[in-house]
């Protein structure tokens, strides 16, 4: 998440889990300081999350952003640890514990980003803290990802599964041409929550086979006509902006292989057909990327800075409607 742009995340607050058995018994989802393990929480019955809106607002910081449904605007936002659940049938989950912090530097609210589906009358014990490198798992979450089999348009023209794309592959972009491959990311995760991908469907954006990508990936139509009513013909769209829960859903269940594909600069690549972004290096994202990476790469990285595209995303107020991907398929093509 560059600075300017905005990103919304799916939570609980504090008071949805609760721990019914163990040190703290009684109390609500607490930061790094207050956690125990063994403790087993349970998630209040009827509980919903909702959404906490973040934009970058320096270096290394988030705030959260106008529009967000929970938190006060302008107050800061902390990544604190992550927690590892034992679940009842032996599974395990992470929840990623964030702290809003008011003026005075006092914390305003706790909230929990489950990777996966959490669910009523369900013990959850926690069996696992990580109070070191949680903004990694942040930032898995943030990476745009492509998934396996996704063919990628390359510089000669030729179709190429993403998992058999290798550094200093030639991939056809669509603002500077051919472009070498700075490095390829891969991940494994549940297919659940926030880790469950988005399917589109072959045809849906005129894409030539079914595509599934994060639930954050931007997509770049050209509208011919404006049949979106942004007021240009750019725009970049959200994956999970346009479910409509037939040619676009979420895909549930099982794991889920992603693949984080890096340039000098933040691209439009071609996937299935149509243009999709690539990973932008920002804040969150710097986390996610090998210790590994040498001199020259991590030099070229400001480089993404320069190309946040945000003024192309459409709102959420313009996105999500039930009839998003058909407009922006016909706005396309005629």
């Amino acid at each position: 998440m560059a600075r300017g742009t905005t990103q919304t995340l799916s939570v609980y607050q504090a008071g949805d889990l609760t721990v019914v058995d163990g040190a703290n018994l009684g109390d609500d989802l607490g930061c790094a300081e207050d956690l125990q393990h063994d403790d087993v929480y349970h998630l209040r019955e009827g509980a919903l999350r909702s959404d906490l809106r973040l934009r970058q607002s320096g270096p290394r910081s988030l705030q959260l952003a106008e529009g967000s449904r929970l938190g006060r605007a302008g107050c800061n936002v902390f990544v604190d640890c992550c927690i590892t659940f034992m679940c009842n049938d032996g599974d395990t989950l992470d929840l990623i514990v964030l702290v809003e912090v008011d003026a005075e530097g006092l914390v305003a609210a706790t909230y929990g980003l489950p990777l996966g589906q959490l669910r009523a009358k369900t013990d959850y014990r926690i069996i696992g803290l990580d109070f070191t490198t949680p903004e990694r798992r942040f930032a898995e979450v943030a990476c745009v990802s492509f998934t396996h089999g996704t063919m990628i348009t390359m510089a000669s023209g030729a179709q190429k599964p993403v998992e058999e794309l290798a550094e200093g592959d030639m991939v056809l972009t669509r603002d500077d041409g051919a472009q070498p491959l700075r490095w390829v990311g891969q991940s494994t995760t549940r297919a659940t929550g926030e880790g469950a991908p988005i399917l589109i469907r072959a045809g849906t954006l005129n894409n030539a086979g079914d595509l599934l990508v994060s639930p954050d990936h931007r997509l770049f139509v050209y509208q011919r006509h404006d049949h979106m009513g942004a007021g240009r013909s750019e725009v970049l769209v959200k994956a999970r902006h346009l479910i409509n829960g037939d040619s676009v859903r979420r895909i549930e269940g099982g794991f889920v292989e992603y693949f984080q594909l890096l340039f000098d600069d933040h691209q439009i690549i071609y996937a299935e057909g149509i243009a999709a972004e690539t990973l932008l290096v920002d804040t969150r994202t710097r986390a996610a990327l090998p210790q590994a990476l040498d001199d020259k790469l991590r030099s070229a990285l400001p480089a993404h800075d320069s190309r946040l595209r945000s003024e192309f995303e459409l709102s959420e107020n313009l996105a999500c409607r039930p009839d998003a991907a058909e407009l922006l398929r016909r706005a396309s093509t005629r």
